[in-house]
């Protein structure tokens, strides 16, 4: 049975690489292409979509998921910067109606892995730094994968070590933000660059780097696929793609 999908900010580099995804699947077909302005989202309802990709931007996405969720529409969201307050409200959203989500921080399969080993890896080491690293018209800072990683390595590791290095910063910032368990995250924002994380960990006499690099958004697609194919299967919010790879 053919899924008829719908993507929102399909004017946008990622919106463009979804939209050819779509066209290229045998069981999908391309029924709409919506940019960012929302009065044009009612062209999903003309044009009968059963999913919705949103590669938007925060607010836009937030809107654009209570449309899906009243309309009966499943939702699967890539969009970056949403806070613990736009999960909830979706959490809400899509707890007990005909509409179901898939919320992503990264949709490329190799990343989520990346995300996992680094949970797996946390109880073993004292200290740990994110670095990433986007391209240089990425609109938030820090990454929603950094920020996703520090809490899946946090939360595997609740007794986590707080940093025992004195802050003697001569340029303030130069140690990263906090993220969650007090774990630093560097965000670089470089022209050229794609999507880029390394996970660093550290303990007595040796350190663990794991590293994800994506070098073109065709990356992201198997992992926007996947989610497409099975959100009408998944009720309610579904956070990353870690349950639909079994991990």
């Amino acid at each position: 049975m053919t899924v008829r999908v719908a993507v929102l900010g399909a004017a946008g580099r990622m919106g463009r690489t979804v939209c050819s995804a779509i066209g290229e699947a045998e069981d999908l077909e391309l029924v709409a292409e919506v940019d960012q302005d929302g009065l044009a989202i009612d062209s999903i309802r003309e044009a009968g979509a059963q999913v919705a990709v949103d590669f938007t931007v925060a607010a836009s996405a937030m809107d654009n998921a209570r449309w899906c969720a009243v309309n009966g529409v499943h939702a699967v969201i890539g969009t970056s910067g949403l806070g613990e307050a736009d999960v909830a409200e979706l959490d809400r959203l899509f707890g007990g109606g005909e509409a179901n989500a898939v919320l992503a921080a990264n949709f490329a399969i190799g990343a989520v892995l990346m995300m996992h080993f680094a949970a797996i890896a946390a109880p073993h080491f004292a200290s740990a730094e994110i670095v990433e690293m986007h391209h240089d018209t990425k609109v938030d800072a820090p990454s929603g994968t950094a920020i996703r990683t520090a809490e899946m390595m946090a939360a595997a590791s609740p007794e986590w070590a707080t940093d025992p290095t004195v802050d003697t910063s001569v340029v303030p910032g130069a140690r990263g933000g906090a993220g969650a368990g007090g774990i630093p995250i560097h965000a670089l924002r470089v022209r050229g660059a794609v999507a880029h994380q390394a996970v660093v960990l550290g303990t007595t006499g040796q350190t663990l780097t794991i590293r994800h690099d994506t070098t073109d958004r065709t990356a992201f697609m198997p992992g926007v696929l996947l989610a497409v194919r099975q959100v009408a299967t998944r009720p309610g919010l579904t956070v990353g793609l870690e349950p639909l790879l079994g991990l």
